[in-house]
């Protein structure tokens, strides 16, 4: 027997022999009785009692992975309001130490310490329809792992209404709205069928732009698909290459009798028409009446042209114009009326009212008006400014020293001709006025040539006289010359 290989003892039940170990010392003796047998053991040196004892072993973190989410049914939308169970699981690394986050795309989401403790499934209630994203991550120290689903939560749909023009013009866009009740849901499919195609156009959004280049009658048609449900509308839209239009609006009586559906629309509009034409004397396949749903109750005259007369336009638009001033003035005269039932007549006007939104313009001012304001904002302040700063502006500074240099010399070029008195420039230039209180030093040919100057107002009126005749050449000579401010006796 090699090394690896040792003999154990079996004890028979007739003896009861204590052996603990294996010993080679008594193999011969046991190989010689026949009470034992030979047993093949690897692992007989120590014996087996403590050998073959269990132990708790702590299991080595493993990475999550194989995470997988689904709904309980396995399908991938649901009705709004209803509960869904969702069903989480992780192939690997699922122990004690891995976390699990789930988020529902609604803003809304729970945690879970231990995956372990999770269970089978998550239940979550949607209270608005769309279409959400659905994300589990589970996470623990040697990794983490994720996945995801999207979830179409759908409202059931009870009505659909298209809106969309009466009349529109040929060759230009028009816009159709496909509006439902009671509210528009993020998951439905709108198919849009115009004139008769074989291929719908299909869009999630309610809101289509359509150019039509047929004139005449064109049919529209639209479907929505949303929570299993297909509803549809359809419009006749006419198509002109131009019309006219007049808004109209009716007595208040009519309101009392508006049961809001687009049936009793049509109704009113049909009697409107006919008698538009009775009254006025025109066919009724020139004229169109739509009445707006809402309160208070209103509508729209579209005045037509005939069939196929694009080629005579200006005379078309004319008659046109001439038909519009005759319905006017029969709606300004309470000609229109008409019985919608016993004792209950309905009066149809011209109504003031415009397609687009009532703007009160006389609140704010006009734009040239705020122009204007602040032109003479800024005039009025740049007057202001050079009013305060002008001594401190050069050449305002310049010229106002000039001014006050001419009055003496025009003084004193009138005194020295009238008197025939000869000043000498050096008499005045050695008189300084930088000292207000200190006299000029005057000798006496000086004082007696000032003292025969008559009084200043007279010098002026003088000195007037050769600007009148032209004698300017003795100004325009002392101009040059500097007369010192100091002239006191």
């Amino acid at each position: 027997m090699d090394s690896a290989t040792a003999t154990a003892l079996v004890q028979p039940s007739h003896t009861t022999p204590h052996y603990h170990h294996c010993s080679t010392h008594l193999r011969s003796i046991h190989l010689q009785t026949e009470s034992y047998r030979r047993v093949m053991l690897n692992n007989c040196r120590e014996g087996l009692k403590d050998t073959l004892t269990p132990r708790m072993q702590q299991c080595k973190p493993i990475a999550p992975s194989g995470l997988q989410l689904s709904t309980i049914n396995t399908q991938l939308t649901a009705v709004l309001g209803t509960n869904i169970t969702f069903r989480v699981s992780l192939q690997n690394g699922d122990s004690l130490s891995t976390s699990l986050h789930v988020d529902f795309g609604d803003g809304i989401s729970v945690s879970y310490s231990n995956i372990s403790r999770l269970g089978d499934s998550i239940t979550h209630t949607y209270r608005t329809a769309g279409i959400f994203r659905v994300t589990a991550h589970a996470q623990n120290s040697q990794g983490s792992d994720s996945s995801s689903l999207y979830l179409h939560i759908t409202s059931p749909v009870e009505r659909i209404f298209l809106s969309a023009p009466v009349v529109v013009i040929r060759g230009r866009e028009a816009n159709l709205t496909a509006v439902l009740w009671p509210s528009q849901p993020r998951t439905a499919s709108f198919y849009w069928w115009f004139n008769n195609r074989t291929e719908p156009l299909i869009t999630l959004q309610g809101s289509v732009s359509h150019t039509f280049a047929r004139e005449g009658p064109n049919s529209v048609t639209v479907q929505v698909s949303a929570g299993g449900t297909v509803l549809q509308d359809v419009k006749i839209i006419t198509v002109k290459d131009f019309f006219r239009s007049l808004l109209l609006s009716f007595s208040p009586n009519l309101e009392e009798h508006n049961p809001s559906v687009s049936e009793w629309r049509q109704d009113v509009g049909r009697v409107v028409k006919a008698t538009l034409a009775q009254v006025c004397s025109f066919p009724e396949d020139q004229l169109l009446v739509s009445v707006f749903p809402g309160s208070p109750t209103s509508a729209e005259l579209f005045i037509l042209p005939e069939t196929n007369q694009s080629g005579f336009r200006a005379h078309t638009e004319e008659q046109l114009n001439k038909m519009s001033e005759v319905f006017v003035n029969a709606l300004n005269q309470n000609l229109i009326q008409f019985d919608l039932k016993p004792n209950t007549r309905i009066t149809v006007s011209l109504s003031q009212l415009t397609l687009a939104p009532l703007v009160d313009s006389s609140v704010l001012p006009s734009g040239s008006a705020m122009l204007l304001l602040v032109s003479l904002g800024l005039l009025g302040v740049a007057i202001l400014l050079i009013y305060k700063f002008k001594r401190k502006i050069p050449w305002i500074h310049v010229e106002t020293e000039d001014n006050h240099e001419k009055e003496p010399e025009m003084i004193s070029s009138v005194g020295q001709e009238k008197n025939g008195t000869r000043t000498t420039v050096t008499s005045f230039t050695a008189c300084s006025g930088h000292t207000p209180h200190t006299t000029c030093p005057l000798n006496a040919d000086t004082h007696k040539s000032f003292s025969h100057l008559p009084p200043p107002r007279e010098l002026i009126e003088k000195e007037l006289e050769p600007h009148s005749t032209g004698g300017l050449g003795v100004g325009e000579r002392l101009r040059t010359r500097q007369i010192p401010n100091c002239t006191n006796v």
